[in-house]
């Protein structure tokens, strides 16, 4: 979730091989706007305003509420491009609707979590920017590679290659939803000892975030630069 790795790329990725040869079949698209993945999408969009109020439920039942909307959301988040994949139920604006989703659902986990700071390391007590630091780098990395993407899109086909899902994308996501997870279910007592790897990992993620932009970046310059 909030990487456009997902099943965003269903499209973009069928386009990618446009250059070989032969050429490869053009992506198949459903004229449906409701297809079963693009419900999934939209499913984690409205999930983003309960995440909110259950967040600032106080009580056992409000905690687990908002983990568990988290890892429904970042299963669906897999689901819908794996359906889009075998069932061929890509669509362009499922396309555009699935970042949108995966973005509002982590900035959203990102600054609750930010509004009541929690204890690292019980030894070092209360550290308020623990959590804000590593969530302005993941933020702001997603607010620049839409923005880049964006612009790459409306320039030419190499260029839109250079920005392109790879696998270091993919490790930041993976880290980024495991990190939220247990951030999230440490605000119980019965987990809070998992707190110093959720912080740890999401201090990974954030890395991941900036060294993936500056990856995006160098491939930007190259084509830019042969031109």
């Amino acid at each position: 979730m909030g990487e456009e790795e997902d099943s965003v790329t269903v499209d973009q990725n069928s386009c990618d091989g446009a250059d070989s040869s032969p050429l490869p079949p053009a992506p198949h698209l459903s004229s449906k706007v409701l297809t079963l993945p693009t419900v999934l999408t939209l499913g984690r969009v409205a999930a983003v305003p309960i995440l909110v109020a259950t967040f600032y439920v106080d009580c056992w039942w409000g905690r687990t509420a908002t983990t568990s909307l988290f890892i429904a959301a970042a299963i669906t988040d897999w689901l819908d491009g794996y359906l889009a994949r075998k069932m061929r139920l890509g669509s362009a604006f499922g396309a555009f609707l699935d970042p949108v989703a995966d973005k509002l659902m982590v900035a959203a986990t990102l600054i609750l979590l930010c509004t009541k700071p929690m204890d690292a390391v019980v030894v070092l007590g209360p550290i308020p920017w623990l959590v804000t630091v590593p969530s302005i780098a993941i933020i702001g990395r997603e607010i620049t590679m839409s923005a880049v993407r964006e612009w790459a899109a409306s320039q030419n086909g190499k260029l839109s290659k250079a920005v392109a899902v790879n696998s270091l994308g993919k490790w930041k996501t993976a880290t980024q939803m495991i990190a939220l997870t247990i951030l999230l279910a440490s605000r119980d007592s019965s987990f809070e000892r998992l707190l110093p790897s959720g912080i740890g990992l999401l201090y990974v993620s954030a890395g991941l975030s900036i060294w993936s932009l500056v990856v995006y970046m160098r491939q930007i310059m190259r084509v830019l630069l042969k031109k």
